[in-house]
């Protein structure tokens, strides 16, 4: 009886459809895992944003001969147009590229401290979340500057095009931002610039639909155009800012502009079961986090099956914790990161670690709720296989709510009194774009997430969705999350723990958030194994847009 071959084609698509189906000619299609939901698929390019104006711009960049790098700093630009409440210029960030020659840098364009901040300058202030005294030194022109310059290929001024495009003709405002906005309009009313622009120069909030024009944002990305980045730190557009914040009592100086630089760093490797993950370095505490997760897990078994087990889920609780107690350690400068990483600290954390008792957590930290859950982050892919994955943030939702007076910028609000560092110095940030390797080295997928403090958990639970549990892209970013922290109980996304798994995690001695609630925004790509066909898949949570071609 002859034996039928099932050509590779047949075990990729396998991987893609799942192991249900069979045909009539016995052939059937095999792959470790069925597949719940299929992601996007193109031949070339894929790209993945919050919004569809920002996907279509980087899809735009590319079909003009853009790569990778291109087309996120053009998406990062748009989103500063058409996703306000996250998207920025007046914000920072990090992001990682994984080029097809092999380099990888990240770029960290982290928020800097002005040199005035002290934390008694709020003193009196009834609101620390909002206004000129909580704008710290943006990062996001230097970042993009500094990464266009390493490995762009379109002229700087052609990149920024579709965002001065569409801030000087306008745009309809999308359901989310009418929804975001109602929530804003009690502290946004009082900055009369942003007032005008978002809520009709008084307390009316633009509604779906509305056209949503910005002349003066476009005129700051036309002088950033013609001048390049250094602009936004030393022309006119710093001009402008620096009048305007120090009229209302900022902090913000001319030299605290001039004096930024974006870093390029080298990403945290970590091997997790023979997979390469690269995760951002630099003032990223995330990086730590889930370097330090990663590292604790792969002493333990995770295996397919086992996905939403309390097996599982106390492994993973456990790790999220211990990372970001060894984050606190790295960014106190207690311990330094290549111990935090080192096989010693490893098994240590390992030979402490209980299979079926929860690790008492430390009482709760007296500086926390600096950072903001309001981020957002995108993914591009290229046909040449440039891989850019960016986190970035103005903190909360609009950040200070200052827009700089003739700017059209809205600036970030990362400073206040909880924060700890000192004057003049970089902050550090949960954000943490990574990419995650096959094992012979080449690009798999390349994802991140908002959410402060939970970023690291979120990715952590990517990666091991796809590494461990062998899922498609797709299932790996919509699987319900959890989060732990390095102390306070477990935070769960309905139906992350089903009634039985939590019973058992909460006999573990688990403390459990008292209620369900949604966790980060996941916008991922993949390289399809065999084909090299590209795949995405936007976040269903914050309603993203996956496109390619």
């Amino acid at each position: 009886m002859m034996k039928l071959r099932v050509p590779l084609v047949l075990v990729i698509v396998a991987a893609l459809l799942g192991a249900q189906e069979v045909s009539q000619s016995g052939r059937r299609l095999r792959g470790p895992r069925p597949v719940v939901a299929l992601p996007e698929r193109a031949p070339a390019v894929m790209a993945a944003s919050v919004h569809p104006l920002a996907t279509e711009a980087a899809l735009e960049i590319l079909r003009k001969g853009g790569n990778a790098v291109d087309a996120a700093v053009a998406i990062g630009f748009v989103l500063a147009v058409v996703h306000p409440e996250a998207g920025n210029i007046g914000g920072g960030g990090f992001l990682l590229a994984h080029m097809a020659d092999g380099r990888s840098t990240v770029v960290d364009y982290a928020f800097k401290a002005p040199q005035a901040f002290r934390k008694e300058i709020y003193a009196g202030e009834k609101n620390t979340n909002i206004g000129y005294k909580t704008i710290g030194v943006p990062g996001m022109p230097a970042g993009m500057g500094r990464a266009h310059a390493k490995f762009g290929r379109l002229k700087w001024a052609e990149v920024l095009e579709p965002a001065r495009r569409l801030a000087h003709n306008g745009f309809p405002a999308s359901q989310r931002m009418e929804i975001i906005l109602a929530l804003q309009v009690p502290v946004m009313k009082p900055f009369a610039e942003t007032a005008k622009i978002f809520l009709k120069g008084s307390d009316q909030p633009l509604k779906q639909g509305d056209m949503v024009v910005q002349k003066d944002l476009a005129a700051t990305i036309a002088r950033l155009q013609k001048h390049g980045w250094q602009e936004f730190y030393t022309g006119e557009t710093a001009k402008r800012m620096v009048q305007d914040i120090g009229a209302n009592g900022g902090i913000l100086t001319a030299q605290d502009l001039a004096s930024y630089e974006a870093i390029d760093t080298q990403p945290i490797k970590v091997n997790y079961r023979g997979y390469p993950v690269l995760i951002t370095a630099g003032h990223s505490s995330g990086g730590t986090t889930l370097a330090v997760a990663l590292n604790l897990l792969n002493r333990f078994e995770l295996k397919l099956g086992m996905e939403g087990s309390s097996a599982a889920r106390h492994l993973q609780v456990e790790a999220m914790g211990a990372g970001a107690r060894a984050a606190r350690l790295m960014t106190s400068g207690k311990v330094p990161l290549a111990e935090l990483l080192s096989d010693g600290y490893t098994k240590k954390l390992a030979d402490g670690l209980s299979l079926d008792r929860a690790t008492p957590p430390p009482a709760p930290p007296s500086d926390g709720g600096a950072e903001g859950f309001d981020t957002t982050h995108y993914t591009v892919v290229d046909k040449d296989g440039n891989i850019v994955t960016n986190t970035y943030t103005l903190n909360g939702f609009f950040g200070s709510q200052v827009v700089a007076k003739g700017t059209g910028v809205l600036m970030n609000n990362y400073m206040n009194p909880r924060r700890t560092e000192a004057a003049g110095s970089r902050i550090y940030s949960s954000m943490t774009p990574t990419v995650l390797l096959r094992q012979d080295g080449k690009p798999w997928a390349a994802f991140g997430s908002p959410g402060s403090e939970t970023i690291p958990s979120t990715v952590l639970q990517i990666v091991n969705n796809l590494v461990d549990f062998k899922m498609g892209l797709r299932d790996a970013v919509e699987y319900p999350r959890i989060h732990a922290g390095r102390s306070g109980p477990v935070d769960f996304e309905p139906g992350a723990l089903v009634f039985d798994v939590a019973e058992r995690l909460k006999d573990m001695g688990h403390a459990l958030a008292r209620e369900a609630r949604s966790q980060g925004d996941v916008n991922a790509v993949a390289i399809e194994e065999g084909t090299g066909w590209k795949l995405g898949w936007a976040d269903g949570r914050r309603g993203g847009f996956v496109k390619g071609y």
